[in-house]
Protein backbone atom coordinates (compact mmCIF):
# COMPACT_ATOMS: atom_id res chain seq x y z
CA UNK A 1 0.00 0.00 0.00
CA UNK A 2 1.32 3.39 -1.09
CA UNK A 3 -0.40 5.77 1.08
CA UNK A 4 0.95 6.93 4.66
CA UNK A 5 -1.87 6.70 7.37
CA UNK A 6 -2.23 8.25 10.90
CA UNK A 7 -3.21 5.91 13.35
CA UNK A 8 -7.19 7.61 13.06
CA UNK A 9 -7.10 6.48 9.49
CA UNK A 10 -6.36 3.04 9.75
CA UNK A 11 -9.83 2.78 12.22
CA UNK A 12 -13.00 1.42 10.80
CA UNK A 13 -15.92 1.88 13.06
CA UNK A 14 -18.22 -0.80 11.79
CA UNK A 15 -22.08 1.10 12.25
CA UNK A 16 -23.83 -2.02 12.58
CA UNK A 17 -27.24 -1.30 14.49
CA UNK A 18 -30.22 -3.95 13.87
CA UNK A 19 -33.97 -2.52 14.24
CA UNK A 20 -35.92 -4.78 16.78
CA UNK A 21 -39.90 -4.05 16.24
CA UNK A 22 -41.34 -1.36 16.88
CA UNK A 23 -38.16 0.69 15.38
CA UNK A 24 -37.48 0.18 11.86
CA UNK A 25 -34.70 1.94 9.32
CA UNK A 26 -35.52 5.18 9.88
CA UNK A 27 -34.32 4.53 13.54
CA UNK A 28 -31.06 2.34 12.01
CA UNK A 29 -30.09 6.01 10.27
CA UNK A 30 -30.97 7.63 13.33
CA UNK A 31 -28.52 5.35 14.78
CA UNK A 32 -25.99 5.78 12.47
CA UNK A 33 -25.96 9.45 12.56
CA UNK A 34 -25.93 9.63 16.30
CA UNK A 35 -22.49 7.57 16.34
CA UNK A 36 -21.06 10.02 13.58
CA UNK A 37 -22.23 13.03 15.55
CA UNK A 38 -20.09 11.39 18.70
CA UNK A 39 -17.22 10.59 16.46
CA UNK A 40 -16.89 13.76 14.94
CA UNK A 41 -13.63 14.96 14.30
CA UNK A 42 -11.90 11.22 15.31
CA UNK A 43 -10.60 11.04 11.81
CA UNK A 44 -11.75 7.18 11.74
CA UNK A 45 -13.76 6.22 8.84
CA UNK A 46 -17.56 4.57 9.45
CA UNK A 47 -18.24 1.47 7.53
CA UNK A 48 -22.15 1.10 6.75
CA UNK A 49 -23.74 -1.56 5.27
CA UNK A 50 -27.53 -2.90 5.63
CA UNK A 51 -28.10 0.84 6.87
CA UNK A 52 -26.78 1.41 3.71
CA UNK A 53 -28.87 -0.91 1.54
CA UNK A 54 -32.15 0.32 3.62
CA UNK A 55 -31.80 4.09 3.55
CA UNK A 56 -29.88 5.01 0.60
CA UNK A 57 -26.58 6.09 -0.89
CA UNK A 58 -27.35 9.80 0.43
CA UNK A 59 -26.49 8.66 3.81
CA UNK A 60 -23.18 8.46 2.93
CA UNK A 61 -23.00 12.12 2.35
CA UNK A 62 -24.70 12.71 5.54
CA UNK A 63 -22.00 10.95 7.02
CA UNK A 64 -19.51 12.82 5.58
CA UNK A 65 -20.86 15.77 6.36
CA UNK A 66 -19.98 15.35 9.49
CA UNK A 67 -16.31 14.84 9.40
CA UNK A 68 -16.10 11.49 9.16
CA UNK A 69 -14.57 8.92 6.03
CA UNK A 70 -17.34 6.79 4.62
CA UNK A 71 -16.80 2.91 4.34
CA UNK A 72 -19.26 1.37 1.78
CA UNK A 73 -19.22 -1.79 2.72
CA UNK A 74 -22.11 -3.27 0.39
CA UNK A 75 -19.80 -6.67 -0.92
CA UNK A 76 -21.16 -6.01 -4.28
CA UNK A 77 -21.63 -8.89 -6.30
CA UNK A 78 -22.90 -9.66 -10.28
CA UNK A 79 -21.57 -9.50 -13.77
CA UNK A 80 -19.74 -6.90 -14.74
CA UNK A 81 -22.20 -5.01 -16.68
CA UNK A 82 -24.18 -4.51 -13.13
CA UNK A 83 -21.36 -3.88 -11.80
CA UNK A 84 -20.85 -0.79 -14.18
CA UNK A 85 -23.96 0.30 -13.09
CA UNK A 86 -23.07 -0.12 -9.14
CA UNK A 87 -19.90 1.95 -10.02
CA UNK A 88 -21.61 4.84 -11.77
CA UNK A 89 -24.08 5.30 -8.95
CA UNK A 90 -21.77 5.18 -6.68
CA UNK A 91 -18.98 7.42 -8.06
CA UNK A 92 -21.85 10.29 -7.60
CA UNK A 93 -22.08 9.41 -3.88
CA UNK A 94 -18.14 9.38 -3.42
CA UNK A 95 -17.56 6.74 -0.71
CA UNK A 96 -13.96 6.44 -0.08
CA UNK A 97 -14.03 2.71 0.13
CA UNK A 98 -16.15 0.32 -1.28
CA UNK A 99 -15.86 -3.34 -1.06
CA UNK A 100 -17.14 -6.23 -3.98
CA UNK A 101 -16.64 -9.72 -3.42
CA UNK A 102 -13.77 -11.56 -5.27
CA UNK A 103 -15.81 -13.80 -6.35
CA UNK A 104 -17.45 -11.79 -8.25
CA UNK A 105 -14.39 -12.59 -10.67
CA UNK A 106 -11.92 -10.71 -12.47
CA UNK A 107 -14.07 -8.92 -15.46
CA UNK A 108 -16.57 -7.80 -12.91
CA UNK A 109 -14.06 -6.21 -10.88
CA UNK A 110 -11.88 -4.76 -12.91
CA UNK A 111 -15.72 -3.29 -14.55
CA UNK A 112 -16.51 -1.83 -11.17
CA UNK A 113 -12.86 -0.16 -10.65
CA UNK A 114 -12.69 1.61 -14.08
CA UNK A 115 -15.84 3.36 -12.86
CA UNK A 116 -14.30 4.62 -9.18
CA UNK A 117 -10.83 6.25 -10.09
CA UNK A 118 -11.39 7.95 -6.94
CA UNK A 119 -12.72 5.14 -4.21
CA UNK A 120 -10.74 3.10 -3.08
CA UNK A 121 -12.32 -0.88 -3.80
CA UNK A 122 -11.63 -3.64 -1.51
CA UNK A 123 -12.13 -7.24 -2.06
CA UNK A 124 -13.63 -9.55 0.38
CA UNK A 125 -11.77 -12.63 0.21
CA UNK A 126 -13.30 -15.54 2.74
CA UNK A 127 -15.77 -14.06 5.45
CA UNK A 128 -14.16 -14.00 8.86
CA UNK A 129 -17.02 -16.21 10.22
CA UNK A 130 -16.28 -18.93 7.96
CA UNK A 131 -13.66 -22.04 9.24
CA UNK A 132 -11.70 -24.58 7.22
CA UNK A 133 -14.58 -27.11 7.21
CA UNK A 134 -16.73 -23.98 5.04
CA UNK A 135 -14.19 -23.73 2.79
CA UNK A 136 -13.35 -27.37 2.24
CA UNK A 137 -17.46 -27.69 1.35
CA UNK A 138 -17.51 -24.55 -0.83
CA UNK A 139 -14.10 -24.18 -2.41
CA UNK A 140 -12.84 -27.47 -1.67
CA UNK A 141 -9.36 -26.07 0.45
CA UNK A 142 -8.46 -24.44 3.66
CA UNK A 143 -9.60 -21.45 4.73
CA UNK A 144 -6.08 -19.73 3.84
CA UNK A 145 -5.20 -21.37 0.90
CA UNK A 146 -9.05 -19.74 -0.24
CA UNK A 147 -7.82 -16.37 1.23
CA UNK A 148 -4.75 -16.57 -0.72
CA UNK A 149 -6.48 -17.81 -4.68
CA UNK A 150 -9.43 -15.06 -3.98
CA UNK A 151 -6.54 -12.33 -3.32
CA UNK A 152 -4.38 -13.16 -6.45
CA UNK A 153 -7.78 -12.60 -8.20
CA UNK A 154 -8.44 -9.19 -6.63
CA UNK A 155 -4.32 -7.97 -7.77
CA UNK A 156 -5.00 -9.28 -11.01
CA UNK A 157 -8.08 -7.42 -11.55
CA UNK A 158 -5.82 -4.24 -10.45
CA UNK A 159 -8.39 -3.39 -7.65
CA UNK A 160 -6.77 -1.56 -4.56
CA UNK A 161 -7.21 -3.81 -1.43
CA UNK A 162 -8.45 -6.63 0.42
CA UNK A 163 -10.47 -7.47 3.45
CA UNK A 164 -9.44 -10.64 4.97
CA UNK A 165 -9.27 -11.87 8.62
CA UNK A 166 -6.06 -10.80 10.33
CA UNK A 167 -4.91 -14.47 10.89
CA UNK A 168 -4.31 -13.86 6.68
CA UNK A 169 -2.51 -10.21 7.18
CA UNK A 170 0.79 -11.86 7.02
CA UNK A 171 1.33 -13.88 4.68
CA UNK A 172 -0.90 -11.78 2.73
CA UNK A 173 1.37 -8.70 3.27
CA UNK A 174 4.06 -10.59 2.68
CA UNK A 175 2.98 -11.60 -0.99
CA UNK A 176 0.35 -8.66 -1.71
CA UNK A 177 1.61 -5.91 0.43
CA UNK A 178 3.14 -3.42 -2.11
CA UNK A 179 0.16 -3.41 -4.54
CA UNK A 180 -3.29 -4.17 -2.04
CA UNK A 181 -4.24 -2.49 0.85
CA UNK A 182 -4.94 -5.13 3.86
CA UNK A 183 -7.81 -4.12 5.63
CA UNK A 184 -8.80 -6.82 8.66
CA UNK A 185 -12.50 -7.01 10.68
CA UNK A 186 -12.82 -9.88 13.38
CA UNK A 187 -11.04 -7.16 15.69
CA UNK A 188 -11.35 -7.74 19.84
CA UNK A 189 -9.25 -5.53 22.13
CA UNK A 190 -8.48 -7.17 25.42
CA UNK A 191 -10.80 -5.11 27.00
CA UNK A 192 -14.32 -5.80 25.09
CA UNK A 193 -16.66 -8.77 25.61
CA UNK A 194 -19.33 -9.30 22.84
CA UNK A 195 -21.45 -11.44 24.03
CA UNK A 196 -22.65 -14.15 21.52
CA UNK A 197 -19.83 -13.58 19.43
CA UNK A 198 -20.44 -14.81 15.88
CA UNK A 199 -16.59 -14.47 14.70
CA UNK A 200 -14.36 -17.53 14.32
CA UNK A 201 -12.40 -17.67 17.12
CA UNK A 202 -9.05 -18.91 15.40
CA UNK A 203 -9.10 -15.83 13.09
CA UNK A 204 -9.66 -12.77 15.56
CA UNK A 205 -6.73 -10.74 17.01
CA UNK A 206 -6.09 -7.89 18.84
CA UNK A 207 -5.41 -4.22 17.03
CA UNK A 208 -1.74 -4.00 17.78
CA UNK A 209 -1.68 -7.91 16.83
CA UNK A 210 -3.53 -6.91 13.79
CA UNK A 211 -1.41 -4.21 12.89
CA UNK A 212 1.98 -5.71 13.62
CA UNK A 213 0.79 -8.69 11.55
CA UNK A 214 0.58 -6.43 8.20
CA UNK A 215 -2.55 -4.48 8.47
CA UNK A 216 -3.33 -1.48 7.10
CA UNK A 217 -6.68 -0.72 8.27
CA UNK A 218 -8.75 -2.51 11.28
CA UNK A 219 -12.58 -3.16 11.17
CA UNK A 220 -14.27 -2.58 14.90
CA UNK A 221 -17.80 -2.88 15.43
CA UNK A 222 -19.24 -3.98 18.55
CA UNK A 223 -16.56 -2.70 20.90
CA UNK A 224 -17.05 0.22 19.72
CA UNK A 225 -20.69 0.55 19.05
CA UNK A 226 -21.90 -1.33 22.24
CA UNK A 227 -19.37 0.48 24.55
CA UNK A 228 -21.27 3.05 26.84
CA UNK A 229 -19.14 5.86 25.17
CA UNK A 230 -18.33 4.92 21.80
CA UNK A 231 -15.75 8.55 21.59
CA UNK A 232 -13.46 6.97 24.18
CA UNK A 233 -13.47 3.25 22.85
CA UNK A 234 -12.29 4.67 19.42
CA UNK A 235 -9.31 7.09 21.75
CA UNK A 236 -8.39 3.55 22.88
CA UNK A 237 -8.40 2.06 19.90
CA UNK A 238 -6.50 4.83 18.32
CA UNK A 239 -3.65 4.55 20.93
CA UNK A 240 -3.45 1.03 20.72
CA UNK A 241 -3.01 1.72 17.24
CA UNK A 242 -0.28 4.21 17.52
CA UNK A 243 1.79 2.36 20.08
CA UNK A 244 1.75 -0.94 17.73
CA UNK A 245 3.13 1.39 15.04
CA UNK A 246 5.69 3.32 17.03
Amino acid sequence: MQKTLTPAERLIVAADFKPTAPNGKDWVKAQVLALADSLKGTGVYLKVNSALRACGYDLIGEIQSRGLRVFADLKLIDIGETLSTDGVLLREAKPELLTTMCVAGLTAMKTLKAELPDTEVLGVTVLTSLKDADTQAMFTCSTEEAVMRFAQVAADAKIDGLISSPKEAEVLRAKFGLVLSLNTPAIRPTWAIVPGDDQNPERIMTPAKAIKAGADRIVVGRPIVKAEKPYDAVMRTIEEIASATA
